[in-house]
């Protein structure tokens, strides 16, 4: 098939998608939109602003001017030049976590231009076969990936190597550790001993005991590696390594670890962003029915405890590494760009000069100023390795500023190996800028289109 062909049969699915909510782009009634529903007869039409918008976003990023560090003061060109793979989905909510719109977007050598994807009421999509990641397949065969993440999608007119999730597969081990809480096997605050067998893990480190809680915590806002090890053995030695496709979730998989060190962290993990989207909706969304599985089973928050929820949910809003989609860590430096205007958690803002100081980082700014002009709060979790960057959270606006409320990941393999051709050199003394500043240029157009939104009367705040 054709790239053009392949666009005409994405554009005619997403149509398809919009027909099927009941009327075409332009429809007045977009205006008193209702969430998405399950009932067609309640089903209110969905434009595709937000798919439109998201994709230019993502095109106008122009990633293909990054620079490759390994050829850094060699006599090549600097830059790249490689497409990479991006694969970005955004999920409007109303007031009560109810879904409105939902879009994603993928680029990659194969689409260069970028793709919008159609989701279905269910927001899921059989248009993807998605592909496990590989390096050398990026690089040296066109971003063609060879394994298959879930079987019955060969047929599908679009064939996208899912980007390696980094550390934002902890969201997947805290979910099944959460799990473990609410069928009672576990407790957040008894000491878990952490006593890897065998050869030590250069990632996970030595013997441990703290709380679970704690762990869990170390893991999440500060992305502790150890920490994350320890929980990953907690479940294998459960027998409790979460799977997710009874939640329609096929392509979260928390595979290859192992189970005497809880490391061995390989491209057997894989999450795209549709079902890591949908995977945070767990977590903040709306009473009822949020999607139904391919064998119609309903999926509500239910799935775990309002109390587990609400220690998720707490521990991703106090997250110290605010720098991807969010820059705040930052605050006003010219470089990099000013990403999602979140308030920074004040767990980590040092009282004396306002600088952010975690356990191994430091960061150089006085956020105050920024937090003064704060307009949201982001819970959210970043992944970082030399070909994986990302960040996954939810964002909602704080009390007497411009309202929004909604879901954001974008899942690349543009790690620490790729910077910014005009990369200023880092003061002396602070944590280096690792990921490019593109990524919160990015943050900040889908966080000014998702705000429109809902000025434009298209998303309406309800309780």
């Amino acid at each position: 098939m054709t790239l053009r062909a392949v666009r005409r049969a994405i554009t005619a699915g997403f149509l398809a998608t919009v027909l099927l909510f009941g009327g075409l782009v332009g429809d007045e009634r977009l205006e008193t939109r209702r969430p998405l529903g399950l009932d067609p007869t309640q089903l209110t039409p969905r434009d595709d602003r937000l798919a439109r918008e998201l994709l230019a976003a993502v095109n106008e990023r122009s990633f293909v001017d990054l620079v490759d560090v390994r050829f850094l003061g060699l006599p090549l060109p600097p830059v790249f030049g490689l497409v990479p793979n991006v694969d970005t989905t955004v999920i409007e909510l109303d007031a009560s976590g109810r879904p409105v719109a939902a879009a994603t977007v993928l680029l990659s050598a194969r689409f260069r231009d970028g793709l919008i994807i159609p989701l279905d009421e269910n927001l899921t999509t059989d248009a993807v076969r998605w592909r496990r990641w590989d390096d050398t397949a990026w690089s040296g065969n066109a971003g063609q990936g060879s394994v298959d993440l879930h079987p019955g999608h060969t047929g599908a007119p679009v064939d996208f190597m899912s980007p390696y999730p980094a550390s934002v597969f902890k969201l997947m081990v805290t979910f099944g550790v959460l799990r473990l809480v609410d069928q009672g096997r576990v407790e957040l605050d008894e000491p878990y001993t952490y006593a890897p067998d065998g050869e030590p893990s250069p990632i996970c480190e030595g013997a441990r005991t703290a709380p679970v809680r704690t762990f869990l915590d170390e893991m999440l806002t500060i992305s502790s590696n150890p920490s994350a090890c320890a929980m990953v053995r907690l479940l294998h030695q459960h027998r409790a390594i979460p799977r997710f496709d009874d939640l329609g979730l096929p392509t979260l998989r928390l595979g290859g670890t192992d189970p005497r060190t809880g490391g061995n962290w390989t491209n057997e993990i894989t999450m795209t962003s549709p079902d890591t989207a949908k995977l945070l909706l767990l977590l903040v969304g709306g009473p009822g029915t949020l999607w139904r599985t391919p064998e119609g089973k309903p999926v509500t928050r239910d799935v775990l405890r309002p109390a587990s929820r609400a220690f998720f949910l707490r521990t991703l809003g106090e997250q110290g590494l605010n720098q991807v989609l969010s820059t705040t860590n930052w605050c006003d430096r010219p470089y990099p760009a000013a990403g999602i205007p979140q308030l920074t958690p004040v767990r980590w803002t040092d009282p004396t000069d306002g600088t952010v100081r975690l356990p191994e980082h430091r960061y150089g700014e006085d956020v105050r100023p920024c937090n003064e002009a704060a307009e949201v709060t982001f819970a959210h979790k970043t992944g970082l390795a030399e070909t994986a960057g990302g960040d996954a959270g939810i964002v909602r606006s704080l009390p007497g500023k411009p309202w929004r409320h909604y879901i954001v990941v974008v899942q690349t393999n543009l790690g620490s190996r790729f910077v910014d051709p005009a990369r200023p050199k880092d003061p002396p003394g602070v944590d280096p800028v690792e990921y490019s500043e593109k990524f919160g240029e990015l943050g900040r157009a889908i966080d000014v289109a998702v705000t429109a939104h809902h000025y434009a009367g298209t998303v309406t705040p309800r309780s």
